[in-house]
């Protein structure tokens, strides 16, 4: 068994799609996932499974899919794979809810500020299917545009921390 976390996109922020944590981890359960946990509401989930990586993200799209009647994006790590993004924070001096880790299923620019705009003060960093961005100032009044940022999902690293912490558990 494999330890893995699912970062749902678009899940329960601002007013759009609605998903109560207590049916996506029986989304999960009926996909055959084992010591599943949700951790807050915007669309994580723990849980061991046999399948590998590509298999646990189409059962659980499937499922999403099926409840909510259109795709919702997915994505999957090892719960090694999260605690590695936590070691590779670039920014660990900054406040945790000031970077996030955007991860993304898409290929990485070899130049994490290809194609970024609106840029004032954040800073850019590459990692391993991800890219860390720090906000000196916080989000809110972030001008800030990353392409492929709609294919992936963005965690700050106190929720990077504690779904390392809850990967840890399971695997």
């Amino acid at each position: 068994m494999t330890g893995y976390v699912a970062l749902l996109r678009a899940v329960n922020v601002g007013g759009t799609g609605k998903l109560p944590m207590t049916t996506l981890a029986q989304m999960c359960a009926t996909a055959g996932f084992a010591k599943v946990t949700t951790y807050i509401a915007s669309g994580n989930v723990v849980f061991e499974s046999t399948g590998s990586e590509d298999q646990v993200r189409s059962m659980l799209e499937d499922q999403l899919h099926a409840y909510a009647g259109k795709s919702v994006g997915v994505i999957v790590r090892t719960a090694a794979e999260i605690a590695d993004t936590l070691a590779r924070n670039p920014f660990p001096d900054s406040p945790s809810n000031h970077v996030i880790a955007l991860f993304m299923d898409v290929a990485l620019p070899a130049d994490p500020l290809d194609g970024v705009t609106g840029i004032k003060n954040e800073q850019l960093r590459l990692g391993n299917r991800s890219l860390f961005v720090l906000y000196p100032d916080g989000m809110a009044d972030t001008r800030l545009r990353i392409p492929g940022a709609k294919r992936g999902t963005a965690r700050n690293m106190n929720t990077v921390a504690k779904l390392a912490e809850m990967a840890a558990a399971v695997a």
